[in-house]
């Protein structure tokens, strides 16, 4: 790959080919995008490049030669990006125009599931994160698991962190806004409602956190998203509504 970089190739990943093109080295300094899933681990083994999950297509290199594909489903940005560079712009429009391709519309972190798996390497803060599954609409969750962890808060702080790459604030954050995330889907409770439901007394903190966060606000995530689940309840079959309960 390295070789025919050098001679002048352009070199494409999608998803997660984002790993084979990172042990090229090519990407180091640069901008890179996987699929959201991968981008932790990623950030962890190349830390050299500057991973941007939220980005569905990312160029980088000499004549921006390496091409990025994000999520699964970015890989029509891709497509779309290659057909424009080697034979034009129109036959790309084409392209796009035949199969109802829309560009980058939405960042992938709005199809992302933002929360992290449970670890077992530290089981004081396996244990706050069991208890904050359960209780992060609560008022001062950090300040409770301090307590619950019985370490010195800068202690508890280090160690979280640690064991799961978010501070013990961004961590509460990341699971009230993915449970905001279901019930925009699944009701049709204002936003302000759904904003209290979760733990934010302010609904404006809310909207703003939830757009950094999730690339879109929070109407606009139940408009694409809220659709979609409704369709997709139709059509499930009877045993497939049973196992969803």
């Amino acid at each position: 790959m390295r070789e025919r970089y050098e001679a002048g190739a352009t070199l494409a990943s999608a998803c997660s080919g984002a790993i084979l093109l990172a042990r090229t080295g090519l990407l180091k300094g640069c901008e890179g995008t996987s699929h959201w899933g991968y981008c932790d681990c990623l950030r962890r083994e190349y830390p050299e490049v500057h991973w941007q999950p939220d980005k569905a297509l990312v160029t980088a290199g000499v004549g921006q030669r390496l091409v990025m594909s994000g999520s699964g489903s970015s890989w029509h940005a891709l497509g779309l990006f290659l057909i424009a560079r080697f034979i034009g712009a129109r036959e790309a429009m084409e392209v796009a125009r035949m199969n109802l391709f829309d560009w980058d519309a939405t960042s992938p972190l709005a199809y992302a599931a933002m929360m992290r798996t449970g670890q077992l390497a530290d089981p004081v803060i396996a244990r706050c994160q069991e208890w904050a599954a359960q209780h992060y609409d609560g008022e001062a969750p950090v300040a409770a698991m301090v307590r619950i962890s019985g370490l010195q808060e800068r202690t508890f702080q280090r160690r979280f962190a640690q064991a799961t790459g978010l501070s013990p604030l961004d961590y509460v954050h990341t699971l009230r806004l993915e449970e905001a995330k279901q019930l925009l889907e699944s009701c049709d409770l204002p936003v302000e409602a759904i904003a209290w439901e979760v733990g934010y007394q302010d609904a404006g903190f809310f909207g703003r956190l939830f757009r950094r966060k999730v690339g879109l606000t929070p109407a606009q995530y139940r408009r694409r998203f809220g659709v979609l689940a409704r369709r997709l309840a139709s059509v499930a079959t009877p045993a497939a509504a049973v196992g969803a309960h």
